[in-house]
């Protein structure tokens, strides 16, 4: 078993006939914590990325079920999107809009 002594930043073991220390710097330290914290954040997020998918399988849509067609919303009316063209391409837009 190892006790790390986060004040002194060692790392203590017992060894075969003495105790084995190990040392390092602020930095490694500092690096260290945020490498488990990154870890720690990527375990929590595939987790959360595990129940989403089953969520959207257990939602998703029958692809052979037959997709009922678009119905335009009332109060709406088809404009032209350019009167000089000739394809004659038009939308859609709510009458209840002001005209600004």
């Amino acid at each position: 078993m190892a006790v790390p002594n986060y004040t002194y930043l060692k790392l203590k073991m017992l060894g075969l006939d003495r105790v084995i220390t190990i040392g390092t710097s602020f930095q490694r330290a500092y690096e260290c914590e945020v490498e488990c914290c990154d870890h720690a954040a990527a375990i929590i997020t595939f987790g959360e990325l595990v129940a989403i998918r089953k969520e959207v399988t257990e939602e998703a849509p029958n692809p052979k079920k037959p997709t009922r067609s678009f119905e335009p919303a009332e109060g709406s009316k088809e404009v032209l999107i350019d009167p000089s063209s000739p394809e004659g391409k038009v939308m859609r837009i709510g009458t209840a809009l002001s005209s600004k």
